[in-house]
C-alpha cells in the first residue's frame, strides 16, 4: 500500500496505492499530509478504483529540499506528472484540498490532456491557478482573513513557533478552521504531530513563500479555462473559503457541479468523510455513464 517513488530529478514522493481500476489521484493540503485521505482511500478501493493519495515534496515521506524556490507550483505539479507517468496512469481523475486543489488546478491548466477530470474539495477556481492573490494585494485588501499568509513569508518565525509547542500550533490551525473543533481524534492528530516534528515544517511553509513568484511564472495563463468535468463539495463552515467563493466559476469552467457538505470546516474529508464519499464516488460512477 505505501511505498516511495524516485523521480528523475532525485526527489522522493510517497504515496499509497490501493486498489484496482479508473485511477483518483488525492492530493492534500497545509498542514496535512497522504493520511488526510485515509477514509477515502478504502472506499474507492472497495468501488472498483485505483486510488493514489501522495505526499507532496516537503511532506510526510517525500524529499525535502531546503531552498524555497524548491516549492513553486511548477516543481510541485512536476513531481505530480511524472510521478503518474512513471505509474502509467495516463488520464486520471485528480482530487484536491486546500493547496492540494490549488495544485490540482494549476496541473490541469498547464497539462489540460492529461486528467480525465477534476474534484476540488472547498478551493474554488476563479481563472487564476495560483490560488491566492499577490501578497501586497493580501497585505492592503485581505489581511484580517489571509493574515496568516503574511505571517508565514518571513522565515523563521512560524517555525520557530511550531518548534516550541508544536501540539498547540497544530491544534490551534486544526480547531479553528473545523465545524466542530474536536473532530479529529487524539490517534490521528499524533500521526500528523509526529510527523510534522520529524520532517519539519519549513517545506510546508515555503508554499506560502512562493506566491508571488507563482504569479510572476504563470502569468500567461490568466484566465484560462479548464473544461474538464469538474465538482467542488463546498464546506458550508470553512471560514476561510466560504461557499460564496464559487459563485460565477461557471465563467472558467463550464462542466462544473456544486455539491453542498453540511456541518462542515475546512477540513471536508476528515470532517464528514461519509458524505464525501458518498458525493464523490457519485461524481466518479457518472463519469462512465457520461462517457467522459
Amino acid at each position: 500500500m505505501e511505498r516511495v517513488v524516485t523521480l528523475s530529478t532525485g526527489i522522493e514522493i510517497a504515496i499509497d496505492d490501493v486498489g484496482t481500476g479508473p485511477a483518483v489521484v488525492m492530493i492534500h493540503g497545509w498542514p496535512e499530509t497522504k493520511f488526510s485521505w485515509r477514509h477515502q482511500l478504502p472506499a474507492l478501493a472497495a468501488a472498483g478504483y485505483r486510488a493514489m493519495a501522495l505526499d507532496c515534496r516537503g511532506y510526510g515521506g517525500s524529499s525535502k529540499p531546503a531552498a524555497v524556490g524548491a516549492y513553486g507550483l511548477g516543481e510541485v505539479v512536476g513531481d505530480l506528472v511524472e510521478l503518474l507517468d512513471g505509474e502509467r496512469l495516463e488520464s486520471p481523475v485528480l482530487v484536491g484540498h486546500d493547496w492540494g486543489s490549488i495544485v490540482m488546478w494549476t496541473a490541469a491548466v498547464l497539462h489540460p490532456a492529461r486528467f480525465r477530470a477534476l474534484v476540488s474539495l472547498n478551493v474554488p477556481y476563479r481563472g487564476w491557478c495560483v490560488g491566492f492573490p499577490r501578497t501586497d494585494y493580501i497585505r492592503e485588501h485581505v489581511a484580517d482573513r489571509f493574515g496568516y499568509v503574511l505571517y508565514f513569508q518571513e522565515e523563521g518565525p512560524a517555525e520557530a513557533s511550531f518548534a516550541a509547542d508544536p501540539d498547540s500550533f497544530l491544534g490551534r490551525v486544526y480547531s479553528s478552521m473545523a465545524k466542530d473543533p474536536e473532530f479529529m481524534a487524539p490517534e490521528d492528530f499524533a500521526v500528523y504531530r509526529d510527523s510534522f516534528v520529524a520532517g519539519g515544517i519549513g517545506g510546508p511553509l515555503n508554499y506560502y513563500r512562493n506566491i508571488d513568484a507563482n504569479h510572476d511564472a504563470l502569468a500567461e495563463f490568466e484566465n484560462a479555462p479548464i473544461e474538464l468535468a469538474t465538482l467542488v463539495l463546498a464546506a458550508d463552515s470553512d471560514p476561510v473559503l466560504p461557499p460564496t467563493l464559487i459563485d460565477g466559476m461557471e465563467r472558467w469552467v463550464p462542466d462544473l457541479s456544486v455539491v453542498p457538505i453540511s456541518n462542515c470546516g475546512h477540513w471536508t474529508q476528515q470532517e464528514q468523510p461519509e458524505r464525501v464519499n458518498d458525493v464523490l464516488l457519485d461524481f466518479l460512477d457518472g463519469l462512465s455513464a457520461r462517457g467522459r
